[in-house]
């Protein structure tokens, strides 16, 4: 990192770069965490998990309604049958986008 030589500015000055420094720090931590949160929800999307199997507690992946039982996939994307979801849960932003085209679920269905 480059040195800056701060000798040059009053006390005031000082001061108005320490609140645009915390500022700046606090907007990256803020867009951090809504990158990673967006990563994670496009992940767990991919895998047809719920945020709520996703956050359950004990680490299993399941919620606590959860019989154990896998669900089969219900719809695919047609531009890449490996992309599919159960139709539970939030829907993948490929579905999204597909519906947003006028196209309807049923298009989709496996």
């Amino acid at each position: 990192m480059a040195n800056i030589d701060l000798s040059g500015y009053n006390l005031a000055e000082l001061k108005g770069l320490q609140f645009d420094i915390e500022k700046e720090i606090k907007n990256r931590q803020h867009l951090d965490v809504k990158k990673a949160r967006e990563q994670i929800l496009e992940i767990a999307q991919k895998m047809g998990i719920s945020v709520e199997e996703l956050v359950a507690k004990g680490g299993s992946g399941k919620s606590k309604k959860s019989t154990g039982a896998k669900v089969n996939p219900q719809y695919h994307n047609p531009a890449d049958n490996s992309q599919t979801w159960t139709g539970r849960g939030r829907q993948p932003k490929w579905v999204a986008e597909a519906l947003s085209k006028g196209k309807s679920l049923d298009d989709l269905r496996i």
